[in-house]
């Protein structure tokens, strides 16, 4: 039966890619499956194979290597060692490393320093460990080991720190390597959950919103495909990536090739010991689209209206399939006007309800959640909306001290002051592959002959011609877009078609010294644009950060300062949220929001959502 090349990877497929790995001895006694994803085909491939890429991990000797298997012939094409890179933690590596902790005399003394006696109630927390150039540190797999208190079962382990106790545990050598004790605070005792069993009184003013399409939905899903109006589209779920969209189309054209997330990192500003240490690439060193990160998505409560969901299936560290049921929603919803007008003249009005369909995932890391949504509208514009929710890290505070770089959000509780940081990997192909990047700004004038009154409005666009030249931050003071364009497809005023990445109000960069070690891991996150050629082996904004010192991905990437004009390019968006905690956000915090817009510009020869028709027959005199 014939399959997409883009179709993702079925139950079967990866037993059968699992299979081939073994059976060709790639995967050693102690191998394990850090994940296995389709192998993307080249946008040029006229073939049907299907292929499909093993990132294989041997625990013993902490070797890794990229195993390409063609399912179509059941055979290993080729086996890539990765040297001096580390995959993201395998979720075995986590547990193991919970139950070396608990049973480590050091770290039992220091919990019962604190009244701490039970410790099954304890809840450890495993964290990546970073690389800060220790050199006991060198050549191990390390995670470190924060821990919480619950008071019972369903508590709310985070209002409860144990401040200043951490554990460095090297899960390849299945040792606690130290445990680290700063000093005695107490651990904070008052409870704060947010079950409504504990909540209280509930309001009840509430009346239903029901959201019915009683003649159905207006889009389509056929396999991984969506089509929508007149939007046409793949998705799929990757283990690193998380939501992606392939081979984005309005009206027949191309638009976007891939759309995903290249890497992300949570940076903490606390400088006390237990906490100056984390960072957490939440992409490349976890694997947010992996089970347990990628959530089930419930009607009513994750989506409302006339849902279609699709399951996800991810490898685990075995290479067997596992299954998450309703892992992406599409559904539709109403967004306001689309366009209106009142003629003054002849006292008529045409107005158009606008409404977009809305493509997402949600996925729960350690105490935070981020939902992804991608938009498509009426009018051609798409736009990517983060949504940060969950629980705050936190830190128990000495009674009386007000800390300097987190939040007091309870008594003798603080949350860190940090940042999320996001960088999506855009791979173009406006009305086909050759494309050229322009900068755009609009300023004003100084008054002159020419402008007389100082009104005078300046839009510039300056062509980004090297990959050193496209490395940008945003300037929402000058209204800074990027406009990607095809030099060779003309509009009907004689401009290239395009589109325009505009950046959110949430355009945060890294703010990290340069010397942290954070800055050389993440070195993405300093800038908001970044353009690359495109290159099949450059998908990740951080390389494989997990343990590494720097200097992979972006930064090596654009070392060679290769052109990028009318060519096929990749276009890099950082962007995040500069988070200081308050009060608001405890016990659990509302939703915050990040993200981008595309539109096109040129890219249609007039308004594309004329034919909108009026809703029900009306809104039209």
């Amino acid at each position: 039966m014939y399959m997409h090349p883009l179709e993702s990877l079925s139950a079967d497929e990866i037993k059968t890619a699992a299979a081939i790995v073994k059976d060709g001895g790639e995967l050693g006694e102690h191998g394990r499956f850090s994940s296995i994803t389709l192998l993307e085909p080249p946008k040029d491939a006229s073939t049907a194979d299907r292929d499909a890429v093993a990132l294989v991990y041997d625990r013993a000797s902490g070797a890794a290597s990229s195993v390409v298997v063609s399912l179509t012939k059941g055979a290993v094409v080729s086996s890539t060692p990765i040297p001096g890179s580390q995959p993201a933690y395998l979720l075995e590596e986590m547990a193991e490393c919970i139950g070396l902790v608990k049973t480590d005399p050091r770290w039992i003394e220091a919990v019962r320093k604190r009244g701490v006696e039970d410790l099954d109630a304890v809840q450890c927390d495993p964290w990546p460990a970073g690389n800060f150039g220790d050199p006991d540190e060198d050549g191990r797999r390390l995670l470190r080991v924060v821990s919480y208190v619950r008071h019972f079962e369903e508590d709310n382990g985070y209002a409860h720190p144990i401040e200043g106790v951490v554990a460095t545990v090297d899960v390849g050598r299945q040792e606690v390597l130290r445990v680290e004790d700063h000093g005695v605070i107490p651990v904070p005792s008052k409870c704060f959950n947010y079950a409504p069993s504990h909540v209280g009184q509930m309001r009840t003013d509430l009346k239903p919103l029901d959201i019915t399409q009683p003649e159905g939905t207006s889009f389509t899903v056929d396999g991984n495909e969506i089509a929508w109006q007149k939007w046409r589209f793949r998705v799929s779920m990757h283990p690193l990536d998380g939501l992606v969209l392939h081979t984005v189309t309005i009206d027949g054209r191309s638009v976007l090739h891939r759309a995903g997330l290249g890497e992300m990192v949570v940076p903490y500003g606390e400088t006390t010991p237990g906490h100056r240490w984390k960072n957490a690439f939440d992409s490349g060193e976890l694997g947010l689209g992996r089970f347990p990160f990628l959530n089930s998505l419930e009607l009513g409560c994750d989506c409302l209206g006339e849902i279609r969901y699709l399951d996800a299936v991810i490898a685990n560290d075995q290479g067997d399939p596992i299954t998450i049921n309703n892992a992406i929603c599409i559904h539709e919803e109403d967004y306001g006007i689309l366009w209106k007008h009142f003629d003054s003249h002849t006292f008529t009005t045409e107005v158009r309800r606008s409404r977009r369909l809305v493509v997402s995932s949600i996925h729960t890391v350690g105490n935070y959640e981020y939902g992804f949504y991608w938009y498509f509208y009426l009018d051609g514009t798409m736009q990517l909306e983060v949504k940060l929710t969950g629980i705050l890290q936190t830190m128990g505070v000495a009674p009386g001290e007000t800390p300097v770089h987190s939040t007091l959000v309870a008594p003798q509780l603080g949350a860190p002051v940090h940042q999320h940081l996001f960088c999506f990997r855009l791979d173009f192909d406006i009305d086909g592959a050759e494309n050229s990047v322009y900068e755009t700004e609009l300023s004003g004038e100084p008054v002159s002959d020419d402008n007389p009154f100082g009104n005078a409005l300046l839009p510039t666009a300056r062509l980004l011609r090297t990959e050193s030249e496209a490395q940008r931050t945003a300037d929402l003071s000058k209204g800074r877009q990027w406009r990607i364009v095809n030099p060779g497809r003309l509009n009907a005023v004689g401009q290239p078609t395009g589109y325009r990445l505009v950046p959110g109000a949430s355009a945060a960069v890294l703010l990290a010294s340069p010397e942290a070690a954070v800055h050389q891991r993440a070195t993405f996150a300093t800038k908001n644009l970044w353009v690359t050629p495109y290159a099949a082996d450059e998908s990740r904004a951080a390389g494989y950060p997990n343990l590494s010192a720097g200097g992979e991905g972006l930064p090596s990437y654009t070392a060679g300062d290769r052109p990028i004009e009318n060519t096929d390019v990749v276009v890099w968006y950082s962007f995040g949220v500069n988070h200081v905690p308050r009060p608001e956000d405890w016990p659990v915090m509302p939703v915050e929001y990040a993200g981008f817009t595309l539109q096109p510009v040129g890219f249609f020869d007039q308004n594309p959502a004329l034919d909108v028709p009026p809703s029900n027959g009306h809104c039209s005199t």
